[in-house]
């Protein structure tokens, strides 16, 4: 059976900040949040997310926490030693900038709309810095011009040239980033996974994968599966080990654990520069 990123790295599930608490938080705290945005306004047209800076205030109470059980001396030392994923800027294009009821796309050209967000993503890494974060694995953008969502919206059913180079900037932006928080953070090591190239080699690449569709969702209504994402109760493909997709949005576990691996210990056109294993080890 494959394994995981986390799985590769000796570690459990890592559990939802919502459900952790004392000797649990000592492999791992889960922030994440479904259509969550480096920009706050990210994601507004749904109940209850949680954006990046909350999820950095949330790190902050578990900080104090682990500082109260361990001391400060300690936490400080263990906390060098962690691991920081951070996958930002999806929600800023799908769920902010694509979406027609948001001002940006009138506000913001797609370079200008770049620099926004990654000004933005700068400043909350140096804040997890600040706290005592230095090791991080930043995940770039991949081809969400091809995803069953987008592929839905256009009649010929091929993936969407104007949202996959709409994406290039945010990439460019955020490698470049990488390069200054690198430089001037002392004691920082990055590792980039570039997602996009990951993507291109899988939808080129895909039956030597294991992969048979590639263009529509597991779990899903309408064109692509991508119109009406999965919903409660809706039976899934039969065979979704064979499907990139598993619904409008989002890939299946066979492709994160693919890519999991890659970042882990894949080659430099992949993850750099450094892999999640090396990061690891310094």
């Amino acid at each position: 059976m494959p394994l995981s990123a986390a799985e590769l790295l000796g570690l459990p599930l890592i559990p939802a900040y919502t459900e952790v608490s004392g000797d649990q938080m000592r492999y791992g705290v889960n922030y994440a949040s479904a259509a969550a945005g480096i920009l706050d306004i990210s994601g507004r047209n749904f109940a209850g997310r949680i954006p990046f800076n909350q999820q950095i205030s949330n790190f902050e109470n578990t900080l104090d926490q682990i500082t109260d059980i361990l001391g400060a001396q300690d936490a400080a030392q263990a906390l060098s030693k962690c691991i920081f994923f951070v996958g930002m800027g999806s929600n800023d294009y799908l769920n902010n900038y694509l979406m027609p009821d948001f001002p940006t796309k009138d506000q913001y050209n797609p370079p200008q709309y770049a620099d926004l967000l990654v000004q933005q993503y700068s400043q909350q890494l140096t804040r997890l810095y600040n706290l005592g974060a230095r090791k991080f694995v930043i995940s770039g953008l991949g081809l969400m011009g091809c995803i069953p969502s987008i592929l839905a919206q256009n009649s010929n059913g091929i993936c969407s040239e104007e949202v996959n180079q709409l994406l290039i900037p945010f990439n460019t932006n955020t490698k470049a980033m990488i390069n200054n928080l690198s430089a001037t953070l002392p004691g920082s090591k990055f590792s980039y996974i570039d997602v996009r190239n990951m993507f291109q080699d899988l939808l080129t690449n895909a039956r030597s994968y294991g992969f048979s569709v590639v263009n529509q969702g597991c779990c899903g209504i309408g064109r692509n599966a991508g119109q009406i994402t999965c919903l409660p109760f809706q039976t899934p493909c039969a065979e979704r080990r064979q499907y990139i997709f598993w619904d409008a949005f989002h890939p299946t576990e066979a492709v994160n654990i693919l890519f999991g691996q890659k970042a882990f210990n894949g080659s430099k056109d992949m993850v750099y520069p450094m892999t999640i294993e090396q990061l690891a080890s310094v």
